[in-house]
């Protein structure tokens, strides 16, 4: 009898340090990036959707004051207790030490974290960040048996269409021969960091999203689009690339991260839409009018060239870089046929998506 008490003190003691501790029990996720669009989205998707006692999930951030981005987002879809229970930790992708804490307990990593420019006067740190920080990110996850990589690229890695193709896939091939934006080369740079980590053994995955249309972030990346529409944007171009609603992006990486799938990278977009069209949804969605102007590929290589003489004279950021206005009126095609036949996803529309977020 005295032995059963003991055995049952024993017993009732585990259970209590297990409750106490069961989040060391339970898989841990790293977002990188968790203060940008696809970031705070990707943390909402899984804050959202996960199960009572499962994934514990973690983001690192810079500064205090950008996280209230990502706060304000999950304020934005009515579910600030779910911000509550993310760990925060402040760490850079390209400062070493503060990485070390970041990834203690952690099994699996989603990449999200990337400066956007297109302005020449950041190549240095474009490359600094996006490709020297995913080395990091990529050696951490080596060091510490990370189960699964997901890092979110964009299509402006993919390939160079040849004269004999019609649209480009995650086949088509890379060709340094032809001129390339700081910001594809640094995303292609950072692919090669992804690959060199397979090779060492580590499960990777690589999504190239499209342009990435989403809410709550209106100052920056495609948000700008919104912006500048709602402040009166007089002209429109002819120039078409691939869409695709950041909830879709999200969706689909937390998806491709379950499965069994490694080793793989997909191109995600919903559809090839012309810009105007894109920019006529927009106006009509915020109630304002539609830019009626047709700047032209000629008109469009005038602009980007005074833009850069401005930007010299009064020592100011680029408006215009020349990367924009040439792929302006570009009329690249992307297919997603690799995602939708192995995931047999659908995608959301992406003019009704623009009437949804408009509202919010």
């Amino acid at each position: 009898m005295h032995k059963d008490k003991i055995y049952c003190g024993l017993g009732y003691l585990f259970i209590r340090l297990f409750e106490k501790n069961y989040s060391y029990f339970r898989s841990m996720i790293l977002v990188t990036g968790g203060t940008g669009l696809v970031g705070a989205h990707l943390l909402f998707h899984l804050m959202e959707s996960r199960s009572i006692g499962s994934e514990n999930v973690r983001a690192i951030y810079r500064g205090a004051k950008s996280i209230e981005k990502t706060k304000n987002l999950f304020n934005l879809y009515k579910k600030p207790d779910l911000f509550a229970a993310i760990e925060w930790i402040q760490a850079d992708i390209t400062d070493v030490p503060a990485l070390e804490n970041a990834f203690l307990g952690i099994e699996y990593v989603y990449h999200c974290a990337a400066l956007i420019s297109f302005d020449p006067k950041d190549e240095d740190l474009i490359r600094k960040i996006n490709i020297e920080g995913t080395a990091n990110i990529v050696n951490f996850c080596v060091a510490y048996a990370i189960k699964k990589l997901c890092f979110v690229s964009s299509i402006a890695a993919l390939g160079d269409i040849a004269s004999h193709e019609k649209v480009i896939t995650e086949e088509t091939e890379w060709n340094p021969e032809k001129p390339h934006s700081d910001y594809a080369i640094s995303k292609y740079g950072a692919e090669m960091e992804i690959w060199r980590g397979q090779q060492e053994g580590l499960q990777v995955l690589i999504i190239n999203p499209g342009v990435i249309i989403g809410p709550g972030f209106w100052e920056q990346g495609s948000g700008k689009i919104f912006t500048k529409v709602k402040q009166g944007l007089s002209f429109y171009t002819l120039g078409s690339s691939g869409f695709i609603a950041v909830t879709d992006v999200v969706r689909i990486a937390a998806q491709l991260m379950k499965s069994d799938i490694h080793n793989e990278r997909f191109t995600l977009i919903a559809t090839n839409i012309v810009f105007r069209d894109i920019l006529n949804s927009i106006a009509d969605s915020l109630l304002v009018k539609r830019p009626s102007f047709h700047a032209k590929p000629f008109l469009m290589e005038i602009m980007w060239r005074m833009d850069w003489i401005l930007s010299n004279i009064f020592m100011q950021k680029r408006k215009l870089p020349s990367a924009i206005a040439k792929a302006s009126y570009s009329k690249n095609k992307y297919s997603n046929e690799k995602i939708t036949i192995i995931l047999k996803t659908d995608f959301l529309d992406i003019h009704q998506y623009i009437k949804e977020i408009s509202t919010l």
